[in-house]
């Protein structure tokens, strides 16, 4: 079955390509979630008009990432949590830890635009990428310390078992 996409599908193509799928996953997936059109003659005209638009719109919001990007790379997040005696946390900083403290300083940015492999689980300091746009991507500096009561706790026990023996 040939569809025309409608909205980037990831791992399948771009707004507006032309594509060969399976029967089951267009009819199923695609054509229910509106993600697509069939390819027929009619669609296929109606789809170069939503081109141009979306070329339009395309352009327009690259123009916005970029700004708020140039805005975003000076921007240094702190994150104070609990952690062990190896520097490793005790909970971990998330996409989202990120994207709400982003909001805070005055930034609206999706968490799922935030790419993180895995969660920040060790104190130092992060490069952490935001995809903005398909062509833009922020670079802010997220930096994660130790909460001053919670290392020294963790050693006073070891030294006192080791006084007991």
């Amino acid at each position: 079955m040939e569809v025309i996409l409608k909205e980037d599908v990831v791992n399948l193509g771009h707004r507006g390509d032309v594509v060969k799928v399976a029967d089951g996953y267009g009819r199923n997936f695609l054509l229910p979630r509106k993600l697509a059109l069939q390819a027929t003659l009619a669609n296929k005209a109606v789809i170069e008009q939503m081109k141009s638009a979306a070329a339009r719109r395309s352009a327009s919001e690259k123009i916005q990432a970029e700004e708020l990007a140039t805005k975003l790379e000076p921007v240094v997040l702190s994150f104070t949590r609990k952690s062990g005696e190896a520097g490793h946390l005790f909970g971990s900083v998330t996409s989202a830890d990120i994207a709400s403290e982003l909001a805070a300083k005055g930034f609206e940015v999706d968490r799922r635009k935030i790419v993180l492999n895995e969660p920040l689980k060790s104190v130092g300091d992060f490069n952490v990428a935001i995809k903005l746009h398909r062509e833009v991507t922020a670079h802010i500096k997220v930096k994660v310390l130790a909460e001053a009561g919670s290392e020294a706790p963790a050693a006073e026990p070891a030294a006192e078992t080791v006084a007991a023996k």
